[in-house]
């Protein structure tokens, strides 16, 4: 069995501190919703898992699997067995989605994944999601559409099989059909592989088809709350703010968000 431990981790972007000290706990076969109100750190804590050099440790530890994730980079921390699902996929051009795929599944093994077992995985793949035929010939991203990228990021994440999967609002920008068929290839991977998932979504429609063991609150870079799916059901119905009068907590303002991409070197833990 995988498990995510975080502990007291605090992080900052440019000097300011957006999360003060996340504690947290992630392991095989569990699905954790991570909600809260926008500019609350939600997305700072996925990105500092991933190793987003925009986003500083600067106190806290993420162990993964007895393994000191801030010690690696990012290239490392996905060959472990960590996966983001994007919120703002990046377009590649130059790249097709085969190369790309190939070329990180061969990153996790001693031998090369062969020809035809990768064109079978990843037509596989690409039905489930039911994206156009000519996916794997396409540049990474370029020209798709929004719901396009998500789904992509789905693709990638059926083929890599991650021990630990994160997704950044996946939802976000597919409409009804395109939410169901995301979520069935969610669950069906999650059946096979038992992988854990850490999921941040605004929206209830996708927790139900998913079907949370854990539910957690982010509010102000603290983890406010935590229970089970009731919580979702719960803010749904209400919001966020009886949390104010129940915790005695003030609600940050809600921010606007700016697109971020992934970088190409780890955050380093900074004593």
């Amino acid at each position: 069995m995988s498990k995510l431990v975080i502990n007291n981790l605090h992080v900052s972007v440019n000097d300011k501190e957006i999360l003060k000290g996340i504690d947290l706990t992630v392991c095989s076969n569990e699905r954790h919703a991570l909600m809260g109100p926008n500019g609350n750190g939600k997305s700072t804590l996925l990105q500092a898992i991933m190793g987003n050099p925009k986003y500083v440790v600067t106190q806290g530890s993420i162990i993964f699997d007895d393994q000191d994730v801030l010690a690696m980079e990012v290239d490392e921390r996905s060959k472990v067995g960590l996966f983001l699902g994007m919120q703002y996929p990046s377009e590649i051009s130059g790249v097709t989605n085969s190369d790309f795929l190939r070329s990180a599944i061969n990153a996790r093994r001693e031998k090369p994944i062969s020809l035809f077992k990768f064109i079978k995985e990843m037509d596989k793949a690409i039905q489930k999601l039911e994206m156009k035929p000519d996916l794997a010939h396409r540049f990474l991203n370029d020209g798709f559409s929004g719901g396009e990228k998500k789904r992509n990021e789905i693709v990638q994440m059926m083929m890599l099989k991650p021990q630990i999967a994160m997704l950044d609002e996946i939802d976000s920008g597919l409409d009804v059909d395109a939410l169901r068929i995301v979520s069935d290839a969610i669950n069906e991977i999650q059946e096979e592989t038992q992988m854990g998932l850490l999921i941040v979504s605004h929206y209830a429609r996708f927790y139900d088809y998913l079907k949370p063991t854990h539910a957690h609150i982010l509010v102000d870079g603290k983890i406010v709350m935590s229970s089970d799916a009731s919580l979702v059901e719960k803010v749904d119905q209400n919001g966020y703010e009886w949390l104010e009068d129940e915790l005695h907590i003030q609600l940050k303002k809600e921010e606007t968000k700016q697109p971020i991409s992934l970088g190409s070197c780890g955050a380093k833990k900074v004593a």
